[in-house]
């Protein structure tokens, strides 16, 4: 089979299904047998789904048939982290805790994709709860990087990134509560996006700090990104943070370019608060010019070291999600990987007046990015200080997981998407981040597209 049906688009693949020119069963049967021959080297994959997709597939061909397209997005497949509830299948979030946990009902996002007409092809590798890191001492192996598989493809979206990249599927679904979406994109060298806090709905994925939880697509391109948020983005009243306002239409205004816009430029997050790596950094500096030359403004910008934002993000979220697992931390501990159990327990010892003093920070914290942005549209920033680490190297993976600038965007709320910068000496993808105001993904999703396109690393594939 060709690459290039691996490889393509999910917008390409949904204007080809509505014309005819291809089929669901067609694209699906060549996924599933791509993700069968490689997925033994990746792991991204805890449950394929390869009947039920094929039916999925076979419907979504007979409503073609019939005149009945859904969406843009018709009969393009999709995958799920292992969190998110697909009805009458398991929703383990890759632990021994939830072996035997099957979901009664869909994920408020897994119905929207089915709507649109997608076709899921199964439940994704994670790291334990969305929070442990990579682990060797879980029921299912940690997912691998497609561009090098000695090494991590972030987290906690791992089998979402890995999916992705690899070109099993052109779209999946993850989380990110502190970066977990941001991460494994910018590690894989595709696209995720952290939408506004309230833009999309948690109903349905296993929480894990319930003020910091976001759900959000991993795409190869921006253009599918946007469409993927269009189609889980909006109100669900069974989500208390769900926001009621109306949804823009992303992909509308992604071809306006940035000619006239002014963009922040967070350098020092980056070259001050922490040392990103040299080729890292250039690669964010070298996006700044290029925006330059692309007719925005771009100015350096400065908000409170990013080690407050980190720590105040830090004390939020094992405050809300030991509150989430203390009863089995209690009753079950050996049941969590090392890893896991390591990074959840300091929440023990959180009092009641650390959570309301970081709630209290928070909002300082937050005044401090709006003020920074008024006059701008959009900032740019790093995503990952460095490349991924070897797994064969947790002490190293340990230490690069916090070398990171994604977790002020959750305190914060605002929407931040990672996009590829180019490839590092060593191979592996280099990202940033653009970040925007609240409920405003439809311009962090205009300025991406206008990178990607400059910089046009969709070319280059994994070797996998």
């Amino acid at each position: 089979m060709s690459d290039d049906l691996f490889f393509m688009s999910a917008a390409e693949a949904g204007r080809k299904i509505a014309a005819k020119e291809l089929s669901s069963t067609e694209l699906t049967n060549a996924l599933l047998t791509r993700t069968e021959a490689i997925d033994g080297q990746l792991n991204a994959y805890i449950r394929l789904l390869g009947d039920a997709a094929r039916a999925s597939a076979k419907a979504a061909d007979e409503a073609v048939a019939r005149g009945d397209i859904k969406g843009p997005l018709h009969g393009v497949p999709v995958a799920l982290k292992d969190i998110i509830d697909l009805e009458g299948v398991h929703t383990t979030a890759h632990s021994k805790l939830l072996l035997d946990n099957v979901a009664k009902a869909d994920a408020f996002v897994t119905a929207r994709m089915k709507a649109a007409g997608c076709v899921v092809t199964g439940k994704l590798s994670t790291h334990e709860f969305a929070i442990g890191g990579p682990a060797f001492d879980l029921p299912f192996p940690p997912a691998r990087n497609p561009w090098n598989r000695d090494h991590h493809p972030g987290g906690s979206s791992s089998g979402a990134g890995t999916s992705v990249a690899a070109g099993m599927v052109p779209m999946a679904l993850g989380s990110d509560t502190g970066g977990s979406v941001r991460n494994p994109a910018s590690c894989c060298g595709i696209v995720g996006i952290k939408p506004t806090y309230g833009r999309v709905s948690r109903m349905g994925v296993v929480p894990l700090s319930f003020s910091l939880d976001n759900v959000g697509p991993l795409t190869r391109t921006v253009e599918d990104n946007a469409l993927v948020l269009q189609t889980i983005a909006g109100y669900d009243p069974k989500d208390p943070a769900s926001d009621p306002r109306p949804v823009d239409d992303y992909a509308a205004s992604l071809r306006k370019g940035v000619k006239g816009l002014k963009i922040g430029l967070i350098r020092h997050f980056y070259t001050e608060d922490m040392q990103a790596d040299a080729e890292m950094a250039a690669s964010i500096d070298a996006t700044a010019d290029l925006l330059r030359s692309l007719g925005a403004e771009v100015r350096e910008i400065r908000l409170p070291p990013l080690s407050q934002y980190a720590a105040c993000n830090r004390v939020i979220l094992l405050s809300e999600a030991y509150a989430i697992h203390q009863e089995w931390l209690k009753t079950r501990p050996g049941d969590y990987s090392a890893t896991t159990r390591r990074r959840l327990l300091p929440g023990a010892f959180l009092t009641a007046a650390d959570y309301v003093d970081a709630t209290r920070m928070r909002e300082k914290l937050v005044a401090a990015f709006y003020e920074a942005m008024q006059g701008l549209d959009a900032a740019v920033t790093v995503s990952s200080m460095e490349t991924p680490a070897n797994l064969a190297d947790m002490q190293e993976v340990e230490r690069t997981y916090a070398r990171q600038a994604r977790a002020p965007f959750n305190l914060i709320g605002n929407p931040a998407i990672a996009i590829p910068s180019g490839f590092h000496s060593n191979g592996l993808p280099l990202a940033l981040q653009i970040v925007g105001h609240a409920f405003d993904e439809a311009m962090c999703f205009r300025v991406a597209w206008a990178v990607e396109q400059e910089l046009n690393l969709g070319v280059r594939r994994p070797p996998v």
